[in-house]
């Protein structure tokens, strides 16, 4: 039965064939909030006319037209490969089996030309009319996984796109059984260590994991693109969008204060491997739903212990990655699930 309002909206998406070029969406996901809107530009009429001092109508011309806007949404433990690809412009195409149902993908950073999404939203009106706005050629400029002390793991992906339809027929949303990962099952939290590549996947071996109490952690990506690629006879729409500038990854650590753990490698400059693991209930056999996050090598750019009264001193810590010296990837984003469907 239609309620008229959120409860019945729904966001669903598919990797596109072509850059711009539509598919009809069909992987769905939980999601809290989305605010991707359509946005047009306009050539104002700026001629002085005897007679007339307010600006004509008539010559009024849309002259660009572009998507923006975030969407967040609860980390869960299936059918976030896609976005997942999306936001690294990974290689991954088809989860690799483990054993029985378990199916793993390891995501690193990879060239995004031709990697897009269709992004479609379904929105109610008060009448329970739920309207499709569908958006092509969307790219994630920016992306954020946190983790915080009695919460969920959230995904924030910022998107880019060309343009935005509203003859599309709103798709049949279908969900896959799933989980939502949380702060609880952070099974492995570890800084330091030696990162290697082997059968190209990531490891750390002999980190050491973190005794401070860590209140939550952000980890941070940007990817810029040219997103004003317009030009005389676009049709107010732009090509796609590319790389053209230096791709950040960047964190923050909302710790208790620990001066040998984490603000001695800040005083130090030293370089880090960072290692962060979450899993879930199992899949099959001893293999449980998992997100796996390595960055080899980070640095802690600011870390500011300060007493604010009488409670436990804290401290806000600001790092970044970077690329190591022998060539690891600079993160890797490693998921274990029941996916096995190509992505």
């Amino acid at each position: 039965m239609a309620t008229g309002t959120g409860l019945d909206a729904q966001v669903g998406f598919k990797l596109e064939s072509t850059w711009g070029t539509p598919v009809v969406v069909d992987k769905f996901v939980e999601f809290d909030s989305e605010g991707l809107a359509w946005t047009p530009t306009f050539v104002e009429p700026t001629g002085l006319r005897v007679g007339q001092k307010f600006k004509r109508g008539s010559r009024l011309v849309r002259s660009r037209e572009t998507v923006e806007g975030d969407v967040t949404m609860q980390f869960a433990t299936r059918t976030m490969g896609t976005l997942v690809k999306a936001m690294l412009g990974s290689a991954v195409t088809t989860p690799t089996v483990i054993a029985g149902s378990a199916y793993k993908q390891v995501h690193t950073p990879g060239d995004f030309v031709g990697k897009s999404l269709t992004v479609q939203v379904g929105r109610p009106e008060p009448s329970g009319t739920v309207r499709a706005h569908t958006y092509e050629g969307c790219k994630v400029t920016g992306w954020e996984i946190a983790v915080s002390d009695g919460e969920t793991a959230t995904l924030k992906l910022t998107l880019d796109g060309q343009t935005e339809l509203t003859a599309t027929a709103l798709a049949t949303a279908s969900f896959v059984t799933s989980e939502v990962f949380n702060f609880s099952q952070v099974t492995v939290f570890k800084l330091g260590g030696t990162a290697s590549t082997a059968a190209g996947e990531v490891s750390v071996a002999s980190g050491v994991t973190v005794t401070t109490i860590i209140k939550g952690i952000t980890i941070t990506g940007t990817t810029p693109l040219a997103t004003e690629r317009y030009g005389l006879g676009n049709a107010r729409q732009k090509a796609e969008q590319l790389e053209n500038d230096t791709p950040t990854i960047t964190g923050t650590l909302d710790a208790e204060f620990n001066r040998t753990e984490v603000y001695d490698l800040f005083k130090a400059n030293t370089a880090t491997a960072l290692e962060l693991k979450l899993e879930g209930s199992i899949i099959s056999g001893s293999d449980k739903n998992t997100l796996h996050i390595i960055i080899p090598e980070i640095h802690f750019k600011t870390a500011a212990p300060n007493v604010d009264g009488p409670d436990v001193v804290q401290m806000s810590v600001d790092f970044e990655g970077y690329q190591d010296a022998t060539g690891n990837a600079p993160i890797q984003v490693k998921l274990i699930s029941a996916d096995s469907a190509a992505l």
